[in-house]
């Protein structure tokens, strides 16, 4: 839930920011530019960036902790990518 709050902060943000700077026009690319940048960093570590080999070794030698940590920053970066998504293309649609 922290993480949500985050990514709803993160948004927030960024709509004034753009507001401030470039008007309404440009608020969802810059939030849909941060919500793929978060879903970038979940990509690479969550592991589906790799070959299946290399997915096996590491599979094979990393601890179970490492896996969580691993698996806990996907899941976290994925909740803070999700508000930002949401609000850009709410924006979107309401721009056009």
């Amino acid at each position: 839930m922290k993480y949500l709050l985050i990514g709803a902060l993160l948004s927030l943000c960024g709509v004034f920011i753009s507001m401030i700077l470039w008007g309404m026009e440009k608020i969802y690319l810059v939030l849909g530019t941060v919500g793929c940048i978060f879903i970038l960093i979940s990509m690479v570590f969550s592991g589906s960036m790799a070959s299946g080999d290399r997915m096996r070794a590491n599979f094979a030698t990393e601890t179970t902790e490492h896996r969580d940590e691993r698996h806990k920053i996907t899941i976290n970066s994925l909740y803070i990518a999700l508000p930002n998504i949401i609000v850009a293309v709410l924006f979107y649609y309401l721009s056009k």
